[in-house]
């Protein structure tokens, strides 16, 4: 199995080769498309240059003119009437020329390679040191005719740049040779750092420190990883914590049930103790039961998702009955009651909303002094239906406020009194959720020792959820 590394390194080589490939086939069409008119007109020219001023020197023989031209950085093939031959500078390296075509020169005709070669020739043909890579003119003096067949000598005019150009291009591409795998194991380091984090996570370290410093896309990846390691160091301390609020939970009315089971067994308890052991047993089992109706209500609004079934239904309506099916319990404390219900029609889940009135309601019986007043009141307000629930109690602590909603949590001075009335420390995290499922929002205000107030605000149609 390659692993990534290989890869990269594979990747850059292999875009080195097609870049080189099409470099060269973008400089051949380059040159037919622009450069080669040019040069075959530059070439042209000075061969035409070279016979013009051969015709107008008198003092020099065609051996000697030919040899001083050669000096100055040509090769010129020189073809007399007899088909002799003779080469003038640097020698050439393939004598390739028909002798039809030799022929044709001597008679009159022109030779240009460029014509003759074809209309797809590569522009390395401009670098041929052979006699078909020239340009051929008919040359006549002194009654005799010639053909000279003529080639800038580029080895010699630009011998040395040839050689630093292909130097430079050797090196680069050696230096890239050599660079790619280094510049690959820079890239790849930070993933192996990733995969070595990711398995260190799935093991259950959550102390996962990367390179956070960079700017680049790697970088925003590994603050990513760093963030969500972080989330799920959280949730597993929130797991450990709700497993061990749970066994807590149950444990405590167990071990009740279990004590006073095995003080009815002895058999040697009075009349009176066993009614009131058989009352609590009976108490502590209707606290599991409803512990164990709270986890499983937790556990299905976590899994409703998106499939909440809400229908248009009064709210003031169902706070109303809320508030019937609870008069025994507030009648009991003498309490005053504050109502204020608009007629408020709301699209929600009926089922569902009515456990959060019904919690929050409760509550606020529970913990209101007796002789004190309830205030329920209903409004809406910006396309939002809006219900405060307020009591007159003990309250609750700055400290216990922000974490009223979290599950299990129960404000140390006012545990006691939960336990007392059946608390779980979930009724209000029931409440949080169902609030949440449904786009609405419920945050509580409280004065220690005087009053405590919970404001639920819920969208009153579909619009919100929708958009």
């Amino acid at each position: 199995m390659r692993t990534l590394y290989v890869r990269i390194v594979i990747i850059f080589i292999a875009i080195t080769l097609v870049s080189g490939l099409l470099s060269i086939l973008g400089l051949n069409v380059l040159y037919w498309v622009k450069l080669r008119a040019s040069s075959e007109a530059s070439m042209m020219k000075s061969a035409l240059e070279i016979r013009q001023l051969y015709e107008e020197t008198e003092d020099l023989s065609q051996a000697e003119y030919l040899e001083r031209m050669a000096r100055t950085g040509f090769q010129i093939y020189a073809v007399n009437e007899e088909m002799e031959r003779v080469s003038y500078g640097s020698p050439f390296r393939h004598i390739r020329l028909e002798e039809d075509m030799m022929r044709a020169v001597l008679n009159g005709a022109t030779y240009d390679s460029h014509e003759a070669g074809g209309r797809l020739q590569p522009v390395t043909r401009l670098f041929e040191n052979s006699v078909r890579n020239t340009v051929g003119l008919h040359v006549e003096k002194d009654g005799h005719d010639y053909a000279w067949f003529i080639r800038p000598d580029l080895e010699r005019q630009i011998g040395d740049i040839r050689i630093l150009v292909a130097w430079l291009l050797g090196g680069m591409f050696v230096l890239s040779l050599l660079l790619i795998p280094l510049a690959s194991r820079y890239v790849v380091r930070p993933v192996v750092k990733l995969t070595a984090a990711t398995r260190r996570l799935a093991g259950g370290s959550y102390d996962i420190q990367l390179d956070v410093s960079r700017k680049d896309e790697l970088g925003q990846l590994a603050r990513d990883f760093e963030n969500m390691a972080a989330s799920l160091r959280q949730l597993d301390a929130m797991r450990q914590q709700f497993v061990g609020n749970v066994s807590h939970e149950i444990q405590s009315p167990l071990t009740t049930i279990q004590g006073f089971a095995q003080a009815l067994q002895e058999g040697e308890t009075p009349e009176a103790d066993k009614r009131r052991y058989i009352q609590l047993i009976g108490e502590e089992s209707r606290r599991l039961s409803s512990l164990s109706h709270q986890l499983l209500t937790l556990a299905s609004l976590d899994n409703e998702g998106q499939q909440l079934k809400t229908a248009p239904y009064r709210l003031d309506e169902q706070l109303r009955q809320v508030l019937i099916m609870n008069e025994r319990q507030w009648s009991a404390k003498s309490l005053e009651l504050d109502l204020q219900l608009s007629e408020v029609i709301i699209d929600g889940n009926e089922g569902l909303l009515h456990q959060v009135w019904l919690n929050l309601i409760t509550n606020a019986i529970k913990f209101s002094r007796a002789g004190g007043r309830l205030a329920v009141r209903l409004h809406e307000a910006s396309g939002e239906s809006v219900v405060t629930i307020e009591d007159q109690g003990a309250g609750i602590s700055p400290e216990a406020l922000p974490h009223i909603f979290d599950r299990f949590y129960k404000a140390d001075a006012a545990r006691s009194r939960a336990e007392r009335v059946g608390g779980s420390g979930l009724g209000l995290s029931i409440v949080h959720k169902i609030v949440l499922l449904h786009d609405g929002t419920v945050f509580a205000e409280s004065e220690e020792g005087k009053w405590t107030r919970l404001t639920v605000r819920l969208p009153v149609g579909l619009e919100k959820r929708n958009a």
